[in-house]
């Protein structure tokens, strides 16, 4: 073992008498010389002294392979110099050492936070199914706990579970806290722009509880494994349930029922930015179908807000034997993807993916001259702002409707299909937040 004299004894015929970091006569080649040290007895190798147990390596700047001990009260280094053994103790600047770990510690909390969107989605919904935001929007915007409580089914034990989760989607920005609590005060929550799409006439509560149902979420935990097989493939819902989407929702009433609220809930939102934003797309045509228009949604507010323009739907026939009678759309049952029915401009929502459908669409429309296009909703993939929020939302989509082998366009994507349906122009209208307008002119 070297020990402390022994060191100083040999470093006089080479180096300064103390291996100080602040004496000027420091040998350069110490790779510990940016550090405040002393020179200190080694550790025995058996183990048996309490500094030893915890020897590893580090990887210094200026030298690999020092070994490193982590002690109480410094952190040592040892290296060899002219057949002497060196132990330095860093005092000061031992930071240096660990500054690696340091700087992994906002990726360590970027992956806890990416492992934890699902805790968050979970929150989401477990406020849907209490309908908190409708418990302060009935306090006008703003209530405390006692006042949400009042407006909520829930056990009195779990007022303290409530809190917390109060306090989760407030820094997620479903809600806010107007007030906060001072002098044991209770906290004021109130609703974001967020919450505010839950409540109201045209809210998005039954498409969110939709996307969030166990159903919805349960078809992901078999990722990996639909991964491992080769396409073409059983979508991850039919490997899930058995059975294709559609199938599964005639056949289970419940689910059925969450599915077309949904569905209505959603057509009902964008249509109104759409008729609000966008009516020029629909001026200067006489007639417009809707292609898997379902229960006529966006058709009869279209018909609503343009009487000039004679509005139908096709749909399958078990969906067409739903449709309201008292309305001023015509519904037509039949497959889109075997033809569809003359219009001056024909209306897609999220199915224009195929480029039969697309082909079929071509024969039905007027020509170009004549005002014909077909007026496609959906998302472009890069579309729209650049922000990160926005970008990622776009991608989670396309992600998450891959359960029914679904795939949301760029725009490279789009042009290609829309060419390879033999039109010859299009134009893209970011407009919708993280959907758009796109106009296909044969």
């Amino acid at each position: 073992m070297v020990t402390r004299l022994q060191a100083k004894s040999a470093t006089r015929r080479s180096a300064p008498a103390r291996c100080e970091g602040r004496e000027k006569g420091r040998d350069s080649n110490n790779p510990a010389n940016n550090n405040e040290f002393n020179l200190i007895p080694e550790p025995h190798e058996d183990g048996g002294d309490e500094e030893a147990k915890f020897r590893g390596f580090f990887p210094c700047p200026r030298t690999l392979g020092l070994a490193v001990t982590v002690a109480p009260k410094a952190t040592l280094v040892s290296f060899r110099r002219r057949h002497i053994k060196y132990v330095v103790a860093i005092k000061v600047k031992a930071s240096r050492l660990c500054s690696s770990v340091a700087a992994s510690m906002p990726s360590l909390a970027e992956l806890w936070h990416t492992t934890l969107a699902d805790v968050k989605s979970m929150a989401l919904k477990c406020a849907l199914n209490l309908r908190i935001a409708d418990a302060i929007q009935l306090h006008g915007g703003g209530a405390t706990l006692p006042k949400i409580i009042a407006k909520v089914t829930l056990h009195p034990s779990k007022i303290p579970c409530l809190r917390r989760l109060m306090r989760v989607l407030s820094v997620t920005g479903i809600f806010n806290i107007q007030q906060p609590a001072n002098d044991g005060g209770e906290q004021v929550y109130g609703l974001t722009p967020a919450s505010q799409l839950l409540v109201g006439a045209s809210n998005l509560t039954p498409l969110m509880t939709l996307v969030l149902d166990s159903i919805s979420v349960c078809l992901f935990l078999d990722l990996g494994a639909w991964f491992q097989r080769e396409l073409p493939d059983l979508s991850l819902f039919e490997m899930k349930h058995g059975q294709s989407p559609w199938d599964f929702i005639n056949q289970n009433s419940l689910f059925g029922a969450l599915f077309n609220e949904g569905m209505v809930s959603d057509c009902s939102f964008i249509m109104d930015i759409v008729i609000k934003e966008c009516d020029d797309v629909f001026q200067g045509i006489s007639s417009l179908i809707d292609v898997a228009g379902g229960l006529g949604g966006a058709a009869q507010a279209i018909a609503k807000a343009f009487p000039h323009v004679k509005c139908s739907v096709l749909d399958l026939p078990q969906v067409v034997a739903s449709a309201p009678a008292s309305t001023n759309v015509k519904y037509t049952a039949g497959d889109m993807f075997e033809s569809i029915p003359s219009a001056n401009a024909v209306f897609l929502k999220d199915d224009a993916e195929c480029v039969k459908i697309l082909k079929n669409c071509k024969k039905s429309i007027s020509p170009r001259d004549a005002g014909g296009k077909i007026i496609i909703l959906d998302m472009v993939v890069g579309g729209g702002k650049s922000n990160l929020k926005h970008q990622e939302t776009q991608v989670l989509f396309d992600f998450f409707i891959m359960f029914f082998n679904g795939v949301e366009r760029n725009e490279q994507g789009w042009k290609k299909i829309i060419f390879e349906a033999g039109f010859s122009d299009y134009k893209i209208m970011p407009i919708l937040g993280v959907r758009s307008i796109i106009e296909v002119y044969p």
